[in-house]
């Protein structure tokens, strides 16, 4: 009886010692810089704008423990109205950038838009530090809306890739990624984290139900920008 007591006593404070030395994960995502949202605001690609976009990662960051940075969707908004283009990649910060799990994304732009960057499937992780569903995964969720080139610039010309700057549920189409950098094709852009494909559907491009009919959710990354 007195062995059994001693062990239980043991194990009970190992157990407390392990508990006190694991950081919570509320503390790690306090230091998160960088997550795909776990959900969209659910009208499609129409996030109320940049500034709604904003909102979204803005609120996610909140319920996660990281809500006093500023936090930025990585998104580009094209010339319309007399209006200038804006890059998503200015609107992100310097970096670096960590998620959740405090594994570095990209220690700056440069990085983020060249070939060393670290995202990935595994590391493209949501605010609640949780991997998300990729392709071969049902459902696929890997299509992230960025209306973006390659290089984290806006499009030019008349061809819409931002589904009406981030208004539209409808008309128009919109710039994805894949976070997971896997596509129909082993082409560059079905690996690109920022630029694979438009949306398109028979709703017009820009709903829930286009989004999600080739792979996506209607989900966005998020940056803290300071």
């Amino acid at each position: 009886m007195i062995r059994i007591e001693r062990t239980v006593t043991i194990s009970g404070l190992a157990l407390a010692m392990a508990f006190l030395a694991a950081p919570s994960a509320q503390a790690q995502s306090a230091d998160m810089t960088f997550f795909v949202t776990s959900n969209g605001p659910g009208k499609g690609a129409d996030l109320g704008g940049l500034d709604g976009a904003d909102a979204q990662c803005q609120k996610l960051a909140q319920t996660a423990g990281a809500g006093t940075k500023t936090w930025r969707a990585y998104l580009s908004a094209q010339a319309a109205d007399g209006k200038p283009a804006i890059n998503a990649k200015d609107r992100i910060g310097k970096g670096p950038w960590q998620n959740a799990k405090g594994t570095v994304i990209a220690k700056d732009v440069a990085e983020l838009h060249g070939a060393t960057n670290n995202l990935t499937k595994q590391t493209a992780l949501s605010e609640k530090g949780e991997v998300i569903n990729g392709s071969g995964d049902q459902p696929n969720r890997h299509d992230i809306l960025t209306g973006s080139q390659p290089d984290g610039t806006a499009f030019a010309g008349p061809d819409d890739r931002t589904c009406k700057n981030w208004t539209s549920s409808t008309q128009g189409a919109a710039m994805v990624g894949h976070f997971d950098r896997r596509g129909l094709r082993d082409d560059e852009p079905s690996k690109s984290w920022n630029s694979s494909h438009p949306s398109r559907g028979p709703d017009g491009g820009c709903s829930q139900a286009d989004l999600k009919s080739t792979g996506g959710d209607g989900l966005l990354y998020c940056f803290a920008a300071n």
